[in-house]
């Protein structure tokens, strides 16, 4: 992921917009904003209908959030994949697989 957010980080400078807007609480809600713009897509739909009829749109704002996020993650000082990483292990400690049922 290191090589996706230095290329979003240049894609970024090339276009000047390395200023301003380029901190935590701004990224995150970008990310807020986009997610939404990802529901959009589904609503009124059931799932398998949204993604029939609106699969590319899905896609990129599905982008957008991650992109938002790889740039929240820079600006915060943390590895996104290791925080997954780390999320998910916290989760599989709080929520074990019970005993005797399938996976």
């Amino acid at each position: 992921m290191t090589t996706l957010t230095e290329e979003i980080l240049a894609f970024n400078k090339d276009r000047g917009w390395t200023s301003g807007n380029r901190d935590a609480r701004n990224l995150a809600i970008s990310v807020s904003l986009e997610a939404s713009e990802l529901l959009e897509h589904f609503q009124w739909l059931s799932g398998e209908q949204a993604v029939e009829k609106n699969r590319e749109g899905i896609m990129e704002e599905a982008a957008d959030v991650y992109i938002y996020l790889l740039q929240l993650a820079d600006v915060a000082g943390f590895d996104l994949e290791e925080a997954a990483r780390a999320k998910i292990h916290k989760n599989a400690l709080k929520y074990p697989v019970p005993v005797g049922e399938p996976k």
